[in-house]
């Protein structure tokens, strides 16, 4: 990995919202005075006392943080290198999702905002949402793919018994995309009264920043926790990568740690072929997509490829802008994992640590334990994104009988 230093690493979005070539707000005229007002909002509140008072009492006595920094003593003795898990599955609602949903719902009651509008892939965002708005007296409206619903049954239940009105989206592909797509010509409509509350680091200016800022959480814990724990920093991160949150929540706290290698995992999904995988990063090519520039997955005439994912959370065609610029700048490296591979890492965890992850987190897994396998005296840490009990059913009936 070569690390282009002429080039600041650890930026934020300038005025427009890009880093570098990435991010950027390509949206209707109407909408603008709108995201000013939000973007504002979020600058004066993100370095507001009483506003991180409340949310750290939220993380902290309602979320659990801090999240447990776990050494994998049974996996590492299996694969050579020492491996530890940031355990973002032990959090309130199972995975990371949380962190920016309470952020997001607590800048919609500071805009005077009387319902949160979400997609969803996985159900993990949803359900974090569906919570906090129900902890905050919010109405909620959560999109999600017809294909996501039947897959991901645990997590609707969920959202209905938390009093979410999860609408089912029937057009396209009926996954992730087509749920952006339904959540935002809603908030269009809704923008007096709503927010959008993005389950991502994507989408138009001030949205990745305002998920990214509120997954920052993640990598400040980890990084004490790691000096604490073994005196001194990893070798290496691992995060999976959809449209990111989780792993730019990790990265952000170690990208100025020039000795610490960053991997963010793609799903290679069924093959290399348009359609079989949604590893962006890899094989897309610069385009637009709800509102912002990115590496998109692209057909032979420039439209938006269908992305497929065996874990519904990085079933997306898109990527995060800041997974962009560190990819162009050469600070992190973006790999592929298989179905194939993240099913086998799923059980691997599950029977060998009696931790059961998401089929998201474990792409994460599979990585690791293919890294640690050819860097034996290496420390590895693990982004464990989320817990797999949403995922039980689908891999009993489908994977596994």
């Amino acid at each position: 990995m070569t690390v282009n230093t002429e080039q600041k690493i650890n930026i934020q979005p300038n005025t427009d919202g890009f880093l570098g070539n990435y991010g950027g707000q390509f949206i209707d005229e109407n909408l603008k005075e709108e995201f000013k007002k939000i973007t504002d909002a979020f600058l004066s509140l993100k370095d507001d006392a009483e506003f991180n008072k409340e949310l750290d009492y939220l993380l902290r006595h309602y979320v659990g943080r801090p999240s447990a920094l776990y050494y994998a003593k049974n996996l590492s003795s299996r694969y050579g290198a020492e491996i530890y898990l940031k355990r973002e599955d032990l959090n309130h609602t199972g995975a990371h999702k949380i962190n920016h949903s309470l952020g997001e719902a607590l800048l919609a009651k500071k805009l005077g905002k009387k319902k949160i509008i979400a997609e969803t892939g996985a159900g993990q965002h949803g359900v974090a949402t569906a919570t906090a708005a129900a902890l905050m007296g919010l109405e909620c409206d959560i999109y999600m793919g017809e294909t996501d619903i039947q897959k991901e049954k645990p997590n609707v239940d969920k959202m209905k018994i938390l009093g979410a009105n999860v609408i089912s989206v029937t057009s396209g592909k009926k996954s992730l995309k087509e749920a952006v797509d339904e959540a935002f010509s809603a908030y269009l409509k809704e923008y007096d009264n709503a927010i959008y509350a993005i389950g991502s680091v994507v989408g138009p200016h001030p949205f990745p920043m305002i998920v990214e800022h509120f997954q920052s959480v993640i990598g400040k814990e980890a990084r004490k926790q790691f000096l604490e724990l073994t005196g001194s920093l990893p070798d290496c991160l691992i995060a999976c990568v959809g449209g990111g949150s989780n792993a730019i929540g990790l990265f952000d706290a170690f990208l100025e740690d020039k000795t610490v290698k960053i991997y963010g995992v793609e799903p290679l999904g069924k093959g290399t072929k348009i359609g079989e995988n949604a590893a962006s990063l890899t094989f897309g090519k610069d385009g637009v997509i709800h509102g912002f520039k990115c590496k998109l997955l692209q057909d032979e005439n420039g439209n938006v490829a269908n992305a497929y994912s065996i874990a519904s959370g990085l079933d997306y065609p898109g990527v995060g802008p800041k997974h962009c610029y560190l990819q162009s700048i050469g600070r992190a490296d973006y790999v592929t994992i298989s179905d194939k591979e993240a099913v086998d890492a799923f059980f691997e965890l599950s029977r060998t640590e009696g931790i059961i992850p998401a089929l998201e987190s474990s792409h994460a897994v599979a990585y690791a334990i293919k890294y640690a396998q050819n860097h034996p005296n290496e420390k590895i840490l693990v982004n464990l994104s989320g817990r797999g009990d949403k995922d039980v059913d689908f891999i009993i009936e489908t994977v596994r009988q």
